[in-house]
């Protein structure tokens, strides 16, 4: 076992796209457990697109020179409560950090389902999976044969919203995502109908061409000007469900795109976003509904693993760089699987 533990901090606050210079490795000697707590070593850490909003100086944000939190699977590896048992696997959001000492209160003990890899908990049965699924069924109310476009399609969110669609239904599903490559996989193996690459023209007009009747519900991860375009392609009763403006993260100062307010009050437009922390009660659900079609192979987890704590911070810009297709997920060394 290592004897020195490192903790990721941000250092800094960014102006535009975050830098590595932004964060700091700090080491220390491992966390010891104080009474009722117990000493994790993690094994998976999540980086996701939130932790760039949490950067800047707004509230609930993270704070500088301080560890950061995220989403985290690990091992106890030392317990001072019998609540925690040495080897137990356990899910926490002291994530950013090799070790971690939390109390039973700060961890989620995670069901083991045969055939399901650990990594799923972190995508598609994960705080990912449960957002794009909230948006479906809660937000959206998807109904059998509804068409669908989804923004940031190639994301973690956007590949487990495709999948998750087709299992419920859907009828045409359209994305945007950010290179050809990315397209044809969302084509060929999550279920999309159609995929444009953003960069190719206006929002509208590529929107126009992949679904020339219209949709019937936008699940956006962007905002800007997919958003605006969106507004235009939907239908009557259309549903906007807001996940996340990643395209503005990075770019504070851009002017917003014209949204032509007056089709949401003519077509009747629903827009509504959510926090899928308000949301934890349907994590159950989540699973009665996704464990029996991962266990069959009729539904994939998208992931891009990044092998080594040590690049946590480039496996976070990679993501906001669009680098990865699925979730992104960072793995110990120790996890990687042997080749025979």
């Amino acid at each position: 076992m290592n004897e020195t533990a490192l903790t990721v901090r941000q250092i800094a606050r960014p102006h535009g796209f975050p830098t590595a210079d932004h964060f700091a490795f700090i080491e220390s000697p491992l966390p010891e457990p104080a009474a009722g707590c117990a000493l994790v070593e993690n094994l998976y850490w999540s980086v996701d697109p939130y932790h760039r909003e949490m950067m800047d100086d707004v509230p609930g944000g993270f704070a500088l020179d301080a560890p950061l939190e995220g989403r985290t699977i690990g091992r106890v590896i030392a317990s001072r409560t019998p609540r925690l048992a040495e080897g137990e696997i356990v899910f926490h959001r002291q994530g950013w950090r090799t070790h971690a000492a939390v109390t039973p209160e700060e961890i989620r003990r995670l069901p083991r389902f045969e055939g399901v890899p650990l990594t799923a908990y972190l995508s598609t049965l994960g705080g990912t999976g449960l957002t794009a699924y909230v948006g479906l069924t809660r937000i959206a109310r998807l109904q059998e044969g509804e068409d669908l476009f989804v923004s940031a399609a190639a994301g973690g969110v956007g590949t487990a919203t495709g999948r998750f669609a087709r299992l419920l239904g859907a009828g045409r599903l359209v994305g945007s995502a950010g290179s050809t490559a990315k397209a044809g996989h969302l084509t060929r193996e999550v279920g999309y109908d159609a995929v444009f690459d953003y960069h190719d023209g206006p929002a509208a007009d590529l929107l126009g061409k992949a679904a020339p009747d219209g949709i019937d519900v936008f699940v956006d991860n962007v905002g800007g000007e997919q958003l605006a375009a969106a507004v235009g392609a939907l239908r009557e009763f259309g549903r906007i469900v807001r996940v996340g403006t990643i395209s503005q993260y990075n770019t504070p100062g851009t002017a917003s795109p014209r949204i032509n307010h007056a089709d949401i009050v003519e077509k009747s437009i629903r827009m509504e976003g959510f926090l899928v922390s308000n949301y934890r009660d349907v994590q159950e659900e989540l699973y009665e509904f996704a464990v029996p079609h991962l266990q069959s192979g009729r539904l994939t987890s998208d992931e891009t693993v990044v092998d080594g704590f040590e690049h946590i911070v480039d496996a976070f810009l990679g993501m906001l760089r669009g680098e990865n297709v699925g979730k992104i997920i960072v793995r110990d060394r120790t996890e990687v699987p042997s080749v025979s």
